[in-house]
């Protein structure tokens, strides 16, 4: 990964968790402190609850992937340490997968004359679980990788040895 890519992505990272963690902030802030700036009464719906539970989950997702790019940067992603951080993603995407299914069935009763926007948004739950599945994927080949890159040192350690 050149270094350009590392720089870029890091920097979408970087706003993409500061503004993560702004709007959760403003959030609580509006949960804890009762002052709605939309209508000045505040209930404690649900669906604001859900929905900083959902930005918990991209955020650990962000932080995961920004410790993938470092390992990538230091040439030390293909190691058992590597599978912490993906792990850590499937399961944030797992999460945001519940999290959804969470707002549809906040959502369905409300959709009762609609039924069909409940089903779409059920398929785009069961979307995020297929991107889980992809990372999923990709981490079996991050584990065939390493596997390999260890295979490689063992036969360079014979060979210097045979030398």
């Amino acid at each position: 990964m050149g270094q350009l890519t590392v720089r870029a992505l890091r920097a979408v990272l970087m706003v993409v968790l500061t503004g993560t963690v702004f709007v959760q902030g403003l959030m609580l802030w509006v949960l804890i402190s009762g002052n709605d700036p939309e209508d000045g009464s505040m209930p404690l719906t649900p669906l604001r609850v859900i929905t900083i539970l959902g930005i918990g989950t991209v955020q650990v997702a962000v932080v995961c992937v920004w410790r993938l790019v470092t390992m990538v940067r230091r040439g030390t992603v293909f190691s058992d340490a590597a599978f912490r951080y993906v792990d850590g993603i499937i399961g944030a995407i797992v999460a945001a997968a519940l999290v959804w299914f969470t707002v549809t069935a906040v959502n369905a009763p409300g959709q009762r004359e609609d039924p069909g926007v409940t089903l779409i948004m059920a398929g785009i739950g069961v979307g995020i679980l297929g991107v889980a599945l992809i990372v999923l994927v990709l981490r079996m080949l991050l584990a065939q990788a390493v596997a390999r890159d260890a295979e490689a040192g063992r036969m360079q350690a014979e060979l210097n040895e045979v030398i």
